[in-house]
């Protein structure tokens, strides 16, 4: 470790016990890949800011540990390689003595090995997520960007994070794309790539890669967008931003999460926006001016708004519009106005929040995928809450009319080699079967149960029920569920588990829910199938790999 002594000793303290009342910038020259700065959960935040030639460079807030730190944190300081950078702190400076440079990230031999790391789900090196944004498919990358606070395991500077794939599966995690900045900091949006430079923003024949995103401030939030000419390694935020400021309107700040599309019958931009009590309709030739067109009561938070064929039939479609909880409506679409139908549907719960949805798929692959964050806590790491598996939308006509499906993408299967399969078990059969598994740590089930009483049973994994089917109640984990065959006795399920997250796809992906993992307790009983009874009709088990190895 090479500390900055040299440049720390330029800091000046007048202190009363540990807590600095002035302190004199620390000025360094960036000669590694990554300054390395020091976390400690119990500390009091404090505002970091770089300057460059005097001019700030970034600012953010930090729990800078004095004493011994919980864990480490890093700035990307590539863009800075060979430069002259100032650090100031209002915080406990004490911890600046601890800042390193260096061309590796503290802890980086342990990065994806920890403990609570998923070990097949996108989680960050360090920092907390939450909303995935700008989700895109462009020149065979999957884009994921997302909320992002690199600077602790906690909700605060909200960031665009971003990480690339060739397979929505083994994911590389690139430097944060959107900071904050004097308008404030970079909350939820969507990307698109503007083929016919519409916004005038494109090079010769390379295609801008445009995000709309809001920038929240404590007076309020408003809409924005930022340009990248290299694949979204490097962006240019629009120098006449915001794009929207619809406060006053709506007598409101809660107006956030702009979601653009191209609308080709009408050869226009579409801005599905959330303001206050619903999402609204913009509309835009140019995707700098804006025209509000309508408004639709009844989501909060993170719109998606798109179309779906009928089972499969292209010429058969609905439109399906929803919010951050994942219920939804389906309907028409005329460019400006959504006509509901139906609804509201949910097809999923649990931890599942803000989903969304890839733009610009090639047309060789029209699928709809999602993925939605995982609001699930890693207890004890560098890093908090992750993304669940990307999951394929299709629209069926059920005995319930039109509903979404949710099933995980075909990509996924490369994860999971089958060690066993068995069929038509007692449940005390099917539970010797289950002591097969290898590992508790990672795998994937598959189960079709039949119950012999209108009573429940389900699986539970060390006394936690991840499978608790009531069918007197129809309830699944609690969550209404009717089958679509109403008076049958069975009931399909497969089943994700990973080191701190389940999910579980119900019939085919008719259902699904995710959930926060126990800790494995000292109970033995391990994987466990109960009830009055049951069949066990089928049975798969799974080894996964890990996404990071």
């Amino acid at each position: 470790m090479k500390l900055l002594t040299t440049c720390i000793a330029l800091v000046t303290l007048i202190a009363v016990g540990s807590w600095s009342l002035q302190a004199q910038p620390v000025s360094i020259q960036i000669t590694k890949r990554y300054l390395n700065l020091p976390v400690a959960q119990a500390q009091n935040r404090g505002t970091m800011t770089f300057r460059l030639q005097d001019k700030p460079e970034r600012s953010f807030k930090i729990r800078l540990a004095a004493d011994k730190p919980d864990y480490w944190v890093f700035c990307d300081m590539k863009a800075l390689q060979g430069k002259s950078i100032t650090i100031s702190y209002d915080g406990n400076v004490a911890g600046l003595s601890k800042i390193y440079q260096a061309d590796n990230i503290a802890g980086q031999d342990s990065i994806y090995s920890e403990k609570n790391r998923p070990q097949y789900h996108f989680s960050t090196r360090r920092g907390w997520i939450n909303d995935p944004n700008g989700m895109i498919f462009y020149e065979g990358e999957y884009h994921l960007f997302y909320q992002h606070n690199p600077y602790e395991r906690e909700w605060e500077n909200m960031s665009w994070g971003h990480a690339v794939s060739k397979d929505m599966i083994h994911w590389e995690e690139l430097p944060t794309a959107l900071s904050p900045d004097s308008m404030g900091t970079m909350f939820s949006g969507s990307t698109i790539i503007d083929y016919d430079n519409t916004a005038d923003f494109n090079r010769g024949n390379v295609p801008a890669m445009v995000a709309f995103f809001t920038v929240d401030s404590p007076e309020k939030q408003v809409q924005c967008m930022a340009y990248s000419l290299d694949k979204g390694r490097t962006w240019t935020k629009y120098a006449k931003n915001p794009l929207i400021d619809s406060k006053a309107k709506w007598n409101s700040k809660d107006t956030r999460d702009p979601r653009v599309f191209w609308y080709k019958p009408s050869q226009h931009w579409v801005m599905v926006l959330n303001e206050r009590d619903g999402h609204s309709i913009y509309t835009s030739k140019n995707l700098k001016e804006w025209t509000y067109q309508s408004h639709l009561t009844g989501f909060w938070e993170c719109p998606d708004l798109f179309e779906l064929p009928i089972d499969g039939d292209k010429n058969r479609t609905k439109w399906v519009i929803y919010g951050a909880s994942a219920t939804y409506m389906t309907g028409a679409f005329d460019g400006k106005t959504f006509t509901p139908e139906s609804g509201k549907h949910y097809y999923t719960t649990g931890s599942i929040y803000a989903a969304q949805t890839f733009a610009n798929m090639p047309e060789s692959d029209p699928r709809r995928i999602q993925i939605g964050w995982g609001r699930i806590a890693q207890p004890g790491m560098p890093f908090n809450n992750m993304m669940l598996l990307p999951t394929e939308l299709q629209l069926r006509n059920t005995k319930n009319g039109l509903r979404l499906t949710s099933t995980p993408v075909a990509e996924s299967k490369q994860l999971f080699d089958r060690i066993g399969q068995w069929s038509s078990l007692s449940s005390t059969e099917a539970n010797e079967k289950l002591k097969s598994v290898p590992s508790l740590d990672r795998f994937r089930l598959k189960t079709t149960l039949k119950l012999s009483h209108a009573t429940s049973a389900g699986l539970s994994l060390s006394g936690q029920r991840i499978l608790d089917y009531d069918m007197n109640s129809n309830l699944v984990n609690g969550v209404f569920y009717s089958p679509e065959d109403m008076t049958s006795m069975e009931i399909t399920a497969d089943i994700y588990v990973d080191r701190t997250s389940i999910e579980v796809f119900i019939d085919g992906g008719a259902y699904s829910y995710s959930l926060e993992r126990k800790p494995v307790s000292t109970s033995k009983e391990g994987l466990q199938f109960w009830g009055n009874r049951i069949d066990v009709k089928n049975l798969e088990l799974y080894t996964a790999k890990s996404i990071w190895k």
